[in-house]
């Protein structure tokens, strides 16, 4: 993912007397300076004693699903883990339900990127056990990987054709 991560911060009340007032702000910035531009949108809004704003739209989150009542430090956060991980950050936050969840499973259950399922479960086993040349033709990585898969070991979230990344369940 190429798109920088912003949020499109609009002012409720020009809103609600039908008139479109926001601005949009990088994501990424620092959460005071995130505030500053809120702040000063809602001085330059059209109506008088503006204070209330929304998330109204968004940019580069992927298929994270950002609401407009997400809070400013929430935003910031999500698009700082999108940022530094990529896509399947975006798709983490999208598989779990707290960014806790999704940063623990990047940080601690991560196990990389195969291209299939069946080249992971070839990796781990080729890594972990030494295995006779005259059994290695009879071995089904792709079963294995399903039984991984099945048994509830690992998950996966695909990004790209073969590009599977591979995740512990702990």
């Amino acid at each position: 993912m190429s798109e920088e991560s912003r949020i499109y911060v609009a002012c409720l009340a020009a809103y609600n007397n039908g008139k479109l007032h926001g601005v949009w702000i990088d994501a990424t910035d620092d959460i005071d300076d995130i505030q500053d531009q809120i702040n000063e949108m809602l001085e330059s809004s059209p109506e008088e004693d503006a204070e209330e704003w929304a998330i109204h739209d968004y940019e580069g989150y992927g298929s994270y699903r950002l609401s407009e009542y997400e809070g400013i430090e929430s935003a910031h956060e999500i698009a700082c883990f999108i940022e530094e991980h990529g896509e399947i950050a975006a798709e983490l936050l999208s598989h779990f339900s707290t960014i806790y969840e999704a940063k623990k499973a990047m940080e601690e259950n991560y196990a990389g990127c195969h291209e299939s399922v069946a080249d992971f479960a070839e990796e781990l086993t080729t890594d972990t056990a030494e295995i006779p040349e005259s059994l290695a033709f009879y071995i089904d990585y792709e079963k294995m990987g399903r039984d991984l898969e099945l048994g509830g070991d690992i998950f996966t979230i695909e990004t790209g054709y073969r590009e599977v990344h591979i995740f512990w369940n702990h």
